[in-house]
């Protein structure tokens, strides 16, 4: 439209009043079509100019936002908005110049008994390579909240269940056992014979036995259900790695297990508890170890990919079948004779707490490579105007970040 627009403008002197009136109506109508498809969505937006005074906004936004009760036109955004905090925030990031994705602010909807919950984003008006103004959009994302919300309770509460039930099965067998060798102690003592020295040791270092099992599945499970305390920092994780195959280097020869590794020496620091997550990858060389009881290799590697640094653990073990492998972090759920089946579970948890994801890839008869990916922390953004010499390189038209 703007082309044509333009081309009209330099043959209007050559135009005659019906064509310049067949013009206005088609402009007209094209101004008509963008309003009503403006007014039509249910998603608010607001566009301001490079003052930040508010040039148009649609219904949507009119609902949503808590506005001056006056004509908010070309006023200041934060001004025309009568929440202190929303106010507050798109002052600061209109004033900085920054980009703004998806920040929720919770208040109390207008004449009603609950909450509401909108999502605030700011985004550059680019023209011919310099900001124009700021489009501001806004979602009410109060029902998504709440079903969010409804299927977290409830998934907690499935994983709880699952937890109790995999809890009380563990529990079972050591109490068994310790009541089979309490019985015979007690068998022993009431006879006439006295119950020797070696066999008293032997019950009670079963029972030893079984009691440590019992605290390390209430450890773990403890571990499972509690929400982390993890104290964020920043961190190599190359140096966790390190720390961790030092660690257990004398019980991977043991085992007959050749450790390969390649850290990539370049990558940045990243946000995070040193402890959990060198509890994670040892979880996961743990069951490397276990899945080639014959010997094998072990690998870990780091790099960096896009936005992300990824920790591989990879081994020539048994592989795990197809039929389970999306069931491997769920509690409980164990394939060896011994273990209480939370090891990936507790590993998932970590990996998630440091706002990072973890896949994996088996095959039979060859092996298993588990991957972390961890965020790589983000610098400020903030939006340069393009008639600044802020870098050379970028197309005409758009926008760089920094």
């Amino acid at each position: 439209m703007r082309k044509f627009l333009r081309k009209t403008l330099e043959k209007l002197n050559k135009m005659d009043r019906n064509q310049i009136a067949a013009i206005l109506l088609q402009v007209s109508k094209e101004i008509d079509l963008l309003e009503m498809v403006l007014q039509s969505m249910t998603d608010g937006l607001v566009v301001t100019d490079k003052e930040h005074r508010i040039l148009l906004l649609n219904r949507a936004a009119e609902r949503m936002l808590p506005l001056a009760a006056e004509d908010v036109q070309e006023r200041l955004l934060w001004e025309a908005v009568t929440d202190r905090d929303v106010a507050r925030f798109l002052k600061g990031k209109l004033e900085e110049q920054e980009r703004v994705s998806e920040k929720e602010f919770s208040f109390d909807a207008d004449q009603l008994d609950q909450m509401r919950t909108l999502s605030l984003s700011i985004l550059p008006l680019v023209r011919d390579g310099s900001i124009q103004g700021n489009l501001i959009h806004i979602e009410n994302v109060t029902e998504k909240r709440s079903t969010e919300a409804r299927l977290r309770r409830a998934e907690s509460l499935a994983s709880l269940t699952t937890l109790a039930a995999g809890v009380a099965h563990e529990i079972k067998n050591p109490l068994g056992s310790i009541d089979i060798h309490l019985q015979l102690i007690q068998k022993r003592t009431q006879g006439k014979e006295r119950i020797g020295g070696k066999d008293l040791r032997q019950y009670l270092a079963v029972i030893r036995e079984e009691v440590d099992r019992l605290n390390q599945i209430v450890v773990d499970f403890l571990f499972a259900v509690k929400p982390m305390d993890t104290r964020l920092e920043d961190g190599s994780i190359n140096q966790v790695v390190k720390e961790l195959l030092d660690f257990m280097r004398f019980e991977l020869e043991q085992a007959g297990v050749k450790l390969e590794s390649d850290l990539d020496s370049s990558l940045p620091p990243l946000r995070m508890d040193c402890r959990y997550m060198k509890q994670a990858i040892l979880n996961l060389v743990k069951n490397a170890v276990s899945a080639m009881p014959e010997g094998g290799t072990l690998r870990i590697d780091t790099e960096r990919h896009g936005d992300t640094v990824r920790v591989r653990v990879s081994d020539t073990g048994t592989g795990i079948p197809e039929e389970i492998i999306g069931k491997i972090f769920e509690p409980y759920f164990t394939t060896k004779q011994f273990g209480t089946g939370l090891g990936l579970t507790i590993v998932f948890k970590i990996v998630r707490a440091h706002m990072g994801d973890i896949a994996v890839t088996s095959r039979m008869g060859e092996g298993t490579t588990f991957t972390i990916s961890l965020p790589i922390p983000q610098k400020e953004k903030r939006l340069i105007d393009y008639r600044e010499p802020a870098g050379a390189g970028s197309p005409p038209g758009e926008g760089r970040e920094w």
